[in-house]
Order: structure tokens, then sequence, then C-alpha cells
């Protein structure tokens, strides 16, 4: 009876020990902040691309050393985008870059869900989001990411490019500093991250999500300011491997 009593308690303990050592599959990094930009002007560099360049799975969103464009990193390939000359729009691909502000993560596998077709706003959005997540096994108490897929009704961008003798700040100047515009019934690749834990970090304080996007024909990429979906849309979250 002895022994069956301390068979047992060592097969509880190793379910514990199992259980507790579980991790999530992905772990959201960043650097810099955005009230650096507002409240300090400081727009200096805080990341070297570099470091990132051998990781696999990785996802990333940000803006480059002074303010001089917008990173999108999708499946470790960098669409990383500034404005040349005459406001017009150029790509970078390589990760011989710096940014002001990265938030980044490597996810190797994803689930998928239809993003019913009463979600159409930037809200909606956010809401939706958070829930799924939570269904689907994801803490959403840490940040973690998420990408869209499908066509969407309207986006709102911009790629900043901002001039670094102007030191103050504010969300409507870092829009119009550069190229901006709206995109009607585009197909798009866009890459988010939530948390209601960063607002001022990497979200602006009115929002836990902050996302960026590239359209499937590699002709746009840059910053979301508002979004309007379509039907038929698909939200991708980090697969639990533990499910």
């Amino acid at each position: 009876m002895q022994k069956l009593k301390v068979g047992f308690n060592f097969v509880i303990i190793c379910l514990f020990l199992f259980c507790t050592s579980q991790v999530e599959a992905f772990e959201v990094k960043h650097a810099g902040a955005l009230k650096n930009f507002m409240r300090k002007g400081d727009i200096s560099a805080k990341f070297d691309l570099t470091d990132l360049k051998n990781k696999k799975g990785l996802y990333a969103l940000g803006a480059l050393e002074n303010l001089r464009g917008e990173i999108q990193i999708f499946d470790s390939v960098p669409y990383n985008t500034f404005s040349s000359h005459e406001e017009q729009l150029s790509f970078d691909h390589s990760f011989q870059k710096k940014a002001s502000l990265l938030v980044y993560t490597e996810v190797t596998a994803w689930d998928e869900l239809e993003i019913p077709a009463s979600i159409s706003t930037k809200d909606q959005l956010e809401r939706f989001v958070k829930n799924a997540a939570s269904k689907n096994g994801v803490d959403t108490e840490k940040p973690f990411p998420f990408l869209i897929t499908g066509k969407a009704a309207s986006i709102s961008w911009h790629v900043i490019n901002w001039d670094k003798n102007d030191v103050h700040h504010t969300h409507r100047k870092h829009i119009e500093s550069g190229p901006n515009g709206t995109l009607e019934n585009v197909n798009a690749l866009i890459l988010g991250f939530y948390s209601s834990k960063h607002k001022a970090i990497f979200t602006h304080h009115s929002t836990n999500m902050h996302m960026h996007f590239k359209t499937v024909d590699n002709k746009v990429a840059g910053h979301i300011d508002q979004i309007t979906l379509d039907q038929k849309m698909y939200l991708k979250l980090p697969r639990n491997e533990s499910r």
C-alpha cells in the first residue's frame, strides 16, 4: 500500500512539473517606445535588425531609425518601406537597418479561423482578436501576435518620413510626414501585435493593437491607421501546441 501511495505521488509530481514547464510557443519582444518619440523627441536607433537575420518564422513591425520609414517582416522576409524622393514609396528587403521602435516574435505554426461578416470596424476587430485568442489558448494577459489575410474594404495607411529637426511630435504629423493614403478593396497580409499592457510603448494610448500590412502584389506596405474589413477575411493566431 505504501509503494502504491509513493508511486501515485510520483505521478502527480511528474504531471505538475510537465504542466508548469509548458511555455508559450512564442515570445514577444520589443525595443524603443512610442512615448520616447512623443514626450522626449528621442527617435534614435534602439535595435539593429541584423541581430534578427537568421531567425526562423520571424514577424516584426516598427519604425526605422530616426522615423525614416516603416518596418514590416513577414516570415523572416523584410518588406521595409521608406520615402525615397518626391514622396515615392520604396522597399528595402534587407536586414541592414536599425529601428527606433521594434516589436517582434518567432512563430512557426498558426491556426486560422474565419472572421465573422459582422466584424467590420477596427474596434470590433480588436474585441474579436482578444476573444478568439483567449478561446484558442493564447494568454491574452501577455502580448501576442496575429495575422489577418483576405480582401479589406479599405485600409488607411502611412509611411513615416520624419524631419529630424522637428521636435514637436503628434500622431497627425507622423501620418502626414510621408507617403499615405487609403486603399480600397485591397488584398493584403496584415501583421498585428495585441497587448493591453503596452500603451505608449508599442500601441497607441487609444488601442491595444499595432498593425502593419503589405499588399499581396507587394506594391504598398506600411502602418495601418484605420481598416474596414470585408467578408471572407481570416485571422491567424499562434498555434497552441498543447491542445
